[in-house]
């Protein structure tokens, strides 16, 4: 069943954040992420503002889980840190 990241992401340091921007897709590749939604205009109805809103579908909840434990996302992480501030939910989709 497709899985996918909903993240939140208000980046505090462009500059240090451009490690992680090449750095992630290796490991999104790799457990066969797609980007749905990656920054873009966005419209807030509910809620707090947030800056980025960032969505990628994958094929299981397990590779989903895996992308985010691999090395590559865990290096990618850890470029990151301090760069970004980030809320990141894994969920599962419906059937349809």
């Amino acid at each position: 069943m497709k899985t996918y990241w909903i993240a939140h992401v208000t980046v505090t340091d462009p500059e240090a954040y451009k490690a992680y921007q090449a750095l992630a897709p290796a490991a999104f590749a790799r457990f066969g992420g797609q980007f749905l939604a990656r920054g873009g205009d966005s419209e807030v109805m509910e809620g707090p503002a947030l800056s980025r809103h960032v969505v990628i579908a994958f094929p299981s909840l397990q590779a989903a889980k895996d992308c985010y434990a691999s090395p590559e996302y865990t290096a990618a992480r850890a470029a990151r840190a301090g760069a970004a501030t980030v809320h990141l939910t894994i969920v599962e989709g419906v059937e349809p």
